[in-house]
C-alpha cells in the first residue's frame, strides 16, 4: 500500500483525539503533513491545546500544528461543551503540552501545502467544521483541482441530526463553508452519522482497548468513558457512537465502508434545518453527484483495527 500524504483538520474532542492516535500509529501508510486545529466542539485556544496534548501522547512532539479559523465563517459560535466537557479533551488528566504551534496560520499551510505538494497527492482529512478549507479556497480556488480527495466525517440523512433535528454538528457549526467545499470540485468521501452510529463503544470493544495496559490506550478508555456518556443517555445504547476515527480507518481500509456517489447539497437559508445535508440517496433531483456518501461499516473490524493500531503507541 503506497503511503498516502494527509493533513488533519480538527477541533478535538475526544473521537478526533482518537483519530489522530489512530493516524499516528500507522506511519506506514499514512505521513502526516501537518495539523490544523479550528473552531468547533470548543473554542480554537481549547482545541489547539487538545491537538498538542494528543501529539504528546503519541510521542510526536515533532508534529507540524497550525491554528485556523477561530469562528464560522459567518455565523455566531456554536460549540459541544455539553458533550465533551469544558475543555473538549474531558475524562483523562494530562499534562499541558509543551510543543510549540507553528506561526503559519492553517488556511496558510493548506495553500502552501496544496500548491507546493504534486498535484493529486494530498488528501485532507476534516473532522471538525470545514472552516479553515472554506477559507483555503476562497483565499486560493486553484487548490481545488489539486486535492486527491477530501475524507470527511460530517452530515447524515437517514439518521438526521444530532444537534438538530435535521442537522449534524460539524456541518451545522459552519454551513456556509460546508456549501463551499461541497461545490469546489474536489473528490469527497462524506463519513455521516448514518454509519457512524454503527458503530458503538461497547462496553465489550472498550474493554479490548484497556485490555492492551498502555498508557495511551487507557487515556483512549478515560475519555471515551466521559465522550460516550452523552449519547448513552440520549440513544439508550451501550455505548456511544464514534464518529470520527472513520475518516481515518476508511484511508488504512477502505473495504470497511460502503455507499454509493450521491448528489449533497447544503441547507443554509431555513431556520428549521440549516446545516442539513440534503443527500440525493436514490438519485431523484438530477442533479449530478459530488460526494461519495457512506452508509455501512464493518463495525467489528473497525474496531479490531482501532484496537490494534492504538496497541502500537
Amino acid at each position: 500500500m503506497e503511503r498516502r500524504k494527509i493533513i488533519i483538520d480538527t477541533d478535538p474532542g475526544q473521537d478526533d483525539a482518537a483519530a489522530i492516535m489512530l493516524a499516528f500509529a500507522s506511519p506506514a501508510e499514512l505521513d502526516v503533513l501537518g495539523l490544523c486545529a479550528v473552531a468547533g466542539n470548543v473554542p480554537l485556544s481549547y482545541t489547539s491545546r487538545n491537538l498538542r496534548i494528543v501529539c504528546e501522547l503519541c510521542g510526536r512532539q515533532d508534529a507540524a500544528i497550525y491554528e485556523g479559523a477561530s469562528k464560522p465563517t459567518v455565523r455566531p459560535q456554536v460549540t459541544a461543551e455539553h458533550v465533551h466537557g469544558r475543555t473538549g479533551l474531558d475524562g483523562a488528566e494530562l499534562p499541558e503540552p509543551m510543543m510549540p504551534v507553528r506561526s503559519t496560520h492553517a488556511v496558510d499551510f493548506i495553500v502552501e501545502t496544496l500548491r507546493s505538494e504534486p498535484v493529486g497527492t494530498v488528501t485532507l482529512c476534516t473532522l471538525g467544521p470545514l472552516t479553515n478549507v472554506a477559507l483555503a479556497l476562497q483565499k486560493a480556488p486553484d487548490i481545488a483541482p489539486r486535492v486527491r480527495e477530501l475524507v470527511m466525517m460530517g452530515g447524515g440523512f437517514f439518521e438526521g441530526g444530532n444537534i438538530t433535528p435535521a442537522a449534524e454538528f460539524n456541518i451545522y457549526v459552519d454551513p456556509e463553508a460546508a456549501k463551499a467545499v461541497f461545490a469546489s470540485g474536489i473528490p469527497i468521501v462524506m463519513m455521516p452519522l448514518d454509519v457512524t452510529h454503527k458503530l458503538l463503544t461497547t462496553k465489550a470493544r472498550v474493554g479490548k482497548i484497556a485490555a492492551l495496559g498502555t498508557g495511551p490506550a487507557q487515556v483512549l478508555v478515560d475519555w471515551l468513558a466521559f465522550f460516550e456518556r452523552f449519547d448513552i443517555e440520549k440513544y439508550g445504547s451501550d455505548g456511544g457512537p464514534l464518529h470520527d476515527p472513520t475518516v481515518i480507518a476508511y484511508l488504512l481500509k477502505p473495504e470497511l465502508f460502503s455507499g454509493r456517489d450521491c448528489n449533497v447539497e447544503i441547507e443554509t437559508r431555513s431556520e428549521l434545518t440549516a446545516g442539513m445535508t440534503v443527500v440525493d440517496w436514490w438519485r431523484v433531483s438530477g442533479r449530478k453527484p459530488n460526494a461519495k456518501v457512506m452508509r455501512d461499516v464493518d463495525a467489528d473490524g473497525f474496531f479490531a483495527l482501532l484496537t490494534e493500531r492504538v496497541g502500537r503507541l
